[in-house]
């Protein structure tokens, strides 16, 4: 009987020890996983994320850490813990395999956020689309096209394409083409269209718009018209430059350019 008492007191001692030990654990840890997740959260908010994808990231924090605090409280009990860890590590496998779209979206937006090849405000042509960047998550990226319509896209097709961003540099190269007929002499309407090019307002002073002859047609010389202008007056400065042709043309009294067509195997007319 002294036996058994002696050896009962042993095994409540040591199980009593582990319930302390355990409890003790517990208390600490829920305390440091609610001390991580408000250092988290204030992060999070200074970067200004959105409020459903601060809460997510909070929510999958929380459900870790409590996972790994409950298979250390187990551990402390003496339960073999190799075969929980083996188990989480294929739960993470399959949720990765099944988020992997979404795992590669938020790769790719991460560099995005670090390596910056646009910011929000800029005239981009990212993942096929072609509009304004209107915002950049971290899963997605914003985009307002040109006739208004808000495009998501994932950032793994933005990142894993080609990016062309029209904001960074000063200026951009507005380009047309003007047909002379005939008869017209190309240096004369080349002086009238940089005369006219000179009036439009938001053409940058330097480079200086440029006229010159491009190529020869049937109908006659051709023009190529080319002004730079920052990007975000590209379309007035696009049809105004148009406009600006056909005015001076018109002023010139210059003929329209007869078209000639041949017809292989046809007789010639008389």
């Amino acid at each position: 009987m002294e036996k058994f008492l002696d050896q009962a007191y042993a095994f409540g001692l040591d199980i009593g020890g582990k319930i302390i030990g355990a409890i003790i654990l517990w208390i600490v840890g829920r305390y440091l996983i609610g001390l991580a997740l408000k250092l988290l959260n204030v992060s999070l908010n200074k970067q200004k994320l959105d409020k459903t994808l601060v809460r997510y990231i909070g929510s999958a924090t929380s459900v870790l850490l409590n996972v790994i605090l409950m298979i250390a409280v187990l551990g402390v009990f003496g339960v073999e813990t190799t075969t929980f860890a083996g188990l989480l590590a294929a739960a993470g496998v399959a949720i990765g395999m099944a988020w992997s779209g979404l795992l590669s979206n938020f790769a790719a937006g991460v560099f995005m956020i670090v390596l910056r090849p646009f910011k929000v405000g800029d005239y981009v042509i990212a993942g096929d689309v072609e509009g304004t960047v209107m915002e950049i998550g971290l899963f997605v990226t914003a985009i307002n096209t040109p006739d208004n319509v808000r495009t998501f896209l994932g950032n793994g097709k933005v990142f894993g394409g080609t990016i062309k961003n029209f904001s960074t540099n000063p200026y951009r190269r507005v380009e047309g083409t003007a047909q002379l007929p005939h008869g017209v002499d190309p240096m004369e309407a080349k002086a009238a269209l940089l005369e006219a090019l000179a009036q439009i307002p938001n053409i940058a002073e330097s480079p200086k718009p440029e006229v010159f002859i491009s190529t020869f047609t049937l109908a006659g010389p051709v023009l190529t018209v080319r002004s730079f202008c920052h990007t975000q007056y590209y379309w007035d400065v696009y049809f105004s430059q148009n406009r600006a042709i056909a005015e001076t043309f018109a002023a010139k009294g210059y003929p329209v350019p007869k078209q000639h067509w041949h017809l292989h195997g046809a007789a010639p007319a008389a």
